[in-house]
């Protein structure tokens, strides 16, 4: 994944079909903060994470719960290779519903 400094997060909004409006307050930035950081401002660390979850990689941030992350982080310690072996699984899927 590219780092967001280097994309166009105005590009990626137009692309997604969305206003200012509607794409910043998914991750909790106001209209005006938006617009700023699309003129050329410097993206906070924390919402350029937030920008990569829920605009590039799709996720509803919504759905995620602290329990999810532990245990993701669990399984990926304790149990590497059945980590990767399920996270393969998981984008070979996700892979699998896009080109439907």
């Amino acid at each position: 994944m590219k780092n967001t400094d280097t994309i166009d997060v105005r590009e990626i909004r137009r692309k997604l079909g969305l206003n200012q409006s509607q794409f910043w307050s998914k991750i909790g930035v106001t209209q005006s903060g938006g617009s700023r950081y699309e003129s050329g401002r410097n993206i906070p660390r924390p919402v350029q994470a937030l920008l990569r979850l829920v605009h590039i990689e799709q996720i509803d941030i919504n759905k995620v719960k602290k329990e999810d992350v532990e245990v993701a982080e669990f399984l990926k310690t304790s149990n590497p290779e059945l980590y990767k072996s399920l996270k393969k699984e998981a984008r070979a899927k996700r892979k699998e519903r896009t080109t439907r």
